[in-house]
Formats: structure tokens, C-alpha cells, sequence
């Protein structure tokens, strides 16, 4: 299998206005597709690049059910948009790219040129080297485990077999056999990667754009819980919030109802400079103009309802549209302000993560310490409290906790990879997902979610390229 991304590689642009270090180099690259990085800087500076910070990719997006769709906008929206709330087989046409497919495998190009290659830099350290090496393959475990879940079928011990991704080790364009690895395996290979990178990573945070212990430990973490294995999610996830606290930059929660009102770093519409957020400890970004100015997917009634009066997120949310016109369907949301959402390591998914995994394994005092923190921020103590009535009984404090995931993350995709995992979970897995649309006519079609259609299928581009791969049915 020939992936088509490495065609696009045939000049590394190092960016200088959006990150940190500041650059005008380009990096050439080789005939068999290696790019010519000879020192310890050349490596740090292929780690400062767009590709790494800005995955473009928000495909779980419209796929969340906590969304409905209101026409005439919705037949007015891109066709991508469309199939994706559809849930449709095919999402791309036979000569498009997909983002969540090419946008991410420029960064895996990257990272593996950094791990095969910073042993032989002409100069540095041998501690610099080893730090590069673990960012990169701490890198390379984000990105991979973003692919297996848009491109695998959610992670169930007892289907060894499943098919995965392929596990790509080379930057080299000219290798043309892939062959795609088990979602086991995948997950195997993650877990390796981040375990071999941690002991290497900076200790303290100093930087959201670069990977610091902390963040590997939150990213290790979360791919045990997506695994079902919440002792060892509890474990890892304990490590990454008590590692953030000594951070060398400032990270923790905002308080919401001191940072929407004046001089607050949300008020009039502002949003906090990726580089500042200090609820970002480490930014992976996406474009989403869903919560920004478009019009055709909003929060459901069902949804909405889910935030309490004087929850201070709602501030984040209309009843009307980008053109200010009332939605005709009483109850919906319209997400405003937000064109960019994250999806990196994010310190409200730790917090949660965690409340999940001490309430599965039965501490719901814990659980509920960890979600109340984070409520706290979001509205006042009173109404931050969660009623015992939720506390006494595990599985009402599980669906609590994953109720405020939806309240946190609505419009960002989290509500996606949730739906997946929580599909091979026994406690969950009789649900049905759909979707709404609402016509002009005030009348309305829904459509079901099958269960193939928890993996997406790869692109019918990649596929002419890709003799002898096998697709998601």
C-alpha cells in the first residue's frame, strides 16, 4: 500500500508565525523521500512544524450524536459535511483527500524521520538526543492512536483479529507494502512507543507545543481507558495531573465565571491564544467552523437540556443563527466563537478520564471529587455539587460523568471516540445512536448508525493507489 501523503512531502516548510522557534529554513528532501537533517537543530526544528500542532482534522465531528441538523443550511453545507452526519460508507469523492487521513500521516512521516535518524546527528548531546527521539515517538503514539480510531474497529480484547492500521516505521516514500496491522497490535505498538518515551521527556512542561512527560502520561492514560483497563488509565492518569502541577507554564482550569465576564480571557468573544490556554497541555488542533459560523449542525434539544441555568459554558451557545435568526426548533444550541478546537492533551479529559476510571473501579468518592473540581469551574459551588442520590449508585455516577463530557467537549468530536469505545462496553452496548435532521417543512428524518459504520472506510483515492488493501466493509 503506497500511501499518497508522502507524494505531498516533497518540501518541509519549518513555519515561524504560529509556533515558537522562529525559522525561514526549508528542508529538501531526498530522493527516497528522507529529508536532509543533519543536526540536533535540524531534528528540534522538524518537531516546530505545522503538521505536528495542526492536525486539520475534524471528521468526529459531525459524526457525534449530540448533534442534530437543521435544514435549508444542512443542503447547503459540503458534501463531506452531509455524508459525515449520515453516517454514510463513502465520504470522499474518487480524487479527494481526507484530512483525517493525510494530515496525519505528514506527522508520522516526521516523527519516524526523527527516530530513525537523531542517533546519527552530527552533533548534540547524547541526553538531547534521547529527549528528541522520546518526543517524537510520544508523537508518533498520539498520531497513531488517532488513526486506529477513525480507521479500526474499536479496541475489544476478545477480537484479537480485528484489522487496524498499518504500522509504519520509515520515512521513506519509496516503500510501497503496508500491510495493516490488528487493532491489538496497533495498540500494542502505542502502548511501546509511549513507555519507551517517557523516562526521556522533560520532567517539567515548559512548552504546550512540545511533548513533556505529564502530557505522554495523560496520553497513556486515555489509550487504557480506550482499552477498557481502567486500573492502569487510573494509574497513568494520576501520574500525568500530579506531573502538570509543576509545570514550569501555568496549567490548570479556568474559572468561568471569572474569565467570561470583562477582562476575562473569554469575554467579548475572545478565545485564549493556543500557546496560553491553560487548560492545553498539549495542543493538537483542528479547524471547526460547526462551532464558529456555520449554521447546519447544532446541539439536540436532548443535549441542551443537559446544562444546568446557570452553567457558565452556556455562554458559549446560541438559540440563533451566524445571520441572527431564531432556530425554528425549540430547544437547539448553536456552539459560537470557537473556529479552532483542541484535541491534544486537554486537562478537563484528564480530570474526567480519571472520575471514570475511579468510579468503574469503585471509588465513587474519587470520582466525584475529580468531576465537582472541574464543575467548580464552570458554575457556582452550590449548583458544581453532584446530589448523592448520583454518588450512592456506580452506574448513575457513570453515566453522570460521561454526561459531562458531553457538557465539556459538545461540538469538539470527543462525543465520537466516546460512542465507539463505550459500543464494545457490556455496561453500554445496547445503545443505538441517530441522528436528526430537521426539514423546512417542520417534519424530520433520522438516520441510524450501523454498527461498520463505528470505523470509517479508507478513502477511495488511497485505495486506487494501494494495491492489495483490504477495506472496512
Amino acid at each position: 500500500m503506497k500511501f499518497s501523503i508522502y507524494k505531498s512531502l516533497a518540501v518541509l516548510v519549518i513555519i515561524s508565525n504560529l509556533l515558537t522557534a522562529c525559522s525561514n529554513q526549508f528542508l529538501e528532501v531526498k530522493p527516497k523521500g528522507s529529508l536532509i537533517a543533519q543536526s540536533v537543530s535540524d531534528y528540534d526544528l522538524l518537531l516546530n512544524n505545522l503538521y505536528v500542532v495542526y492536525i486539520n482534522s475534524n471528521t468526529q465531528v459531525p459524526m457525534g450524536d449530540e448533534l442534530v441538523a437543521v435544514e435549508p443550511y444542512f443542503s447547503q453545507a459540503n458534501y463531506r459535511t452531509q455524508r459525515l452526519f449520515r453516517w454514510n460508507d463513502v465520504i470522499y469523492q474518487n480524487n479527494e483527500d481526507a484530512p483525517e487521513f493525510t494530515q496525519t500521516m505528514r506527522s508520522i512521516y516526521e516523527f519516524n524521520k526523527i527516530i530513525n535518524e537523531i542517533d546519527k546527528a552530527t552533533d548534540g548531546t547524547l541526553s538531547q538526543k534521547a529527549s528528541l527521539k522520546a518526543e517524537a515517538r510520544a508523537g508518533r503514539a498520539w498520531s497513531n492512536f488517532l488513526l486506529i480510531n477513525y480507521f479500526g474497529l474499536p479496541y475489544n480484547a476478545a477480537a484479537t483479529t480485528d484489522p487496524g492500521f498499518p504500522i509504519i516505521r520509515e520515512a521513506d516514500i519509496s516503500q510501497t507494502k503496508f500491510v495493516r496491522s490488528t487493532v491489538k497490535e496497533m495498540y500494542d505498538f502505542i502502548i511501546e512507543d509511549l513507555t519507551a518515551a517517557i523516562p526521556d521527556l522533560p520532567a517539567r512542561t515548559t512548552s504546550r507545543l512540545h511533548m513533556s512527560r505529564a502530557a505522554a502520561a495523560g496520553i497513556l492514560g486515555k489509550v487504557y481507558v480506550f482499552m477498557g483497563d481502567y486500573g492502569k488509565g487510573m494509574t497513568w492518569l494520576n501520574t500525568a495531573i500530579s506531573d502538570m502541577s509543576d509545570s514550569k507554564i501555568s496549567v490548570g482550569l479556568y474559572d468561568l465565571a471569572k474569565e467570561t465576564a470583562a477582562g476575562g480571557v473569554y469575554a467579548s468573544g475572545r478565545v485564549p491564544a493556543m500557546t496560553e490556554n491553560i487548560e492545553q497541555l498539549l495542543v493538537k488542533q483542528s479547524t471547526s467552523f460547526w462551532s464558529f459560523t456555520s449554521n447546519e449542525l447544532v446541539l439536540s434539544p436532548a443535549t441542551a437540556a443537559l446544562y444546568g441555568t446557570a452553567d457558565f459554558r452556556l455562554k458559549f451557545y446560541t438559540s440563533k443563527t451566524a445571520g441572527n435568526v431564531d432556530y425554528p426548533i425549540p430547544g437547539v444550541l448553536r456552539k459560537k466563537s470557537f473556529s479552532a478546537f483542541q484535541f491534544g492533551v486537554v486537562v478537563p479529559d484528564l480530570y474526567l478520564l480519571r472520575a471514570e476510571c475511579a468510579c468503574r473501579l469503585g471509588n465513587q468518592e474519587a470520582a466525584k471529587a475529580d468531576v465537582e473540581l472541574l464543575r467548580s469551574k464552570r458554575m457556582n459551588a452550590t449548583d458544581a455539587l453532584v446530589p448523592d442520590s448520583i454518588t450512592a449508585e456506580k452506574i448513575n455516577l457513570l453515566k453522570f460523568i460521561l454526561d459531562e463530557r458531553n457538557r465539556e467537549f459538545a461540538v469538539m468530536g470527543y462525543r465520537w471516540f466516546d460512542m465507539r469505545r463505550l459500543s464494545v462496553d457490556p455496561l453500554f452496548s445496547s445503545i443505538t445512536y441517530s441522528h436528526t435532521l430537521y426539514n423546512a417543512d417542520g417534519t424530520s428524518s433520522t438516520f441510524t448508525l450501523r454498527p461498520e459504520r463505528f470505523v470509517l472506510q479508507f478513502p477511495a483515492k488511497i485505495m486506487q493507489q494501494s494495491p492489495g488493501l483490504i477495506n472496512n466493509p
